[in-house]
């Protein structure tokens, strides 16, 4: 991962401790990305990390528990963000608005996080499994609710919910894999954009 990205996850991984772990984390991330959950092994990502092959296991049990808990910062990420851009909003409509803008430009903005956590979610343990799905399934509840309350006050029309919200979701998610700053735009302007093209569909 080059230095501008490590600065822009730098937030999400603050919580990490010792920097050793986070610098892991990182390069695990990094080669999940490029490699694959399966492909990528301890020795590449130590490589990744500037640190010694055994220095993996001094931080870390397995490269299973690397990816958990690179897929729960993720999703927690996420999550968090857009129940605080829904948070000023006052009308269903507005509220699936913000959902979509700011879980858009997150999967843009958070691209190589988005891809891993996107597509090695079957990698995971049962019990990760587990937290990472009621995690997801949290997502999916709160863009849910707003569209099923649009509809009943007659802002939104929606004849099927859940292909709705798979539909969104895929939007958002879809970002991570085509986005990237040389293309044009910004995830900004892609959250924006996403928001517009959802409620003209739902209206």
């Amino acid at each position: 991962m080059d230095d501008q990205n490590a600065r822009l996850y730098a937030d999400l991984w603050a919580h990490v401790e010792p920097e050793s772990s986070r610098r892991l984390l990182l390069a695990a991330l990094d080669a999940f990305a490029d490699r694959g959950f399966e492909a990528a092994t301890t020795r590449d990502i130590s490589r990744r990390a500037g640190m010694s092959p055994a220095a993996v296991y001094v931080h870390y049990r397995s490269k299973v528990e690397m990816l958990g808990e690179i897929m729960r910062i993720g999703h927690e990420s996420v999550l968090a963000e857009a129940r605080a851009a829904m948070a000023p909003c006052d009308t269903p409509a507005d509220r699936t608005a913000a959902f979509v803008m700011a879980f858009s430009s997150w999967h843009a903005r958070f691209a190589t996080l988005g891809q891993v956590t996107a597509h090695e979610l079957r990698a995971l343990p049962p019990e990760r499994f587990g937290e990472i799905l009621a995690l997801r399934q949290a997502t999916e509840r709160l863009v849910a609710d707003e569209i099923r309350a649009g509809a009943a006050n007659g802002d939104l029309h929606v004849d099927d919910l859940q292909g709705t919200v798979r539909a969104i979701l895929s939007l958002g998610v879809d970002s991570a894999r085509w986005y990237a700053p040389q293309r044009g735009g910004d995830p900004e302007s892609i959250g924006r954009l996403h928001a517009d093209l959802v409620l003209r569909m739902l209206r």
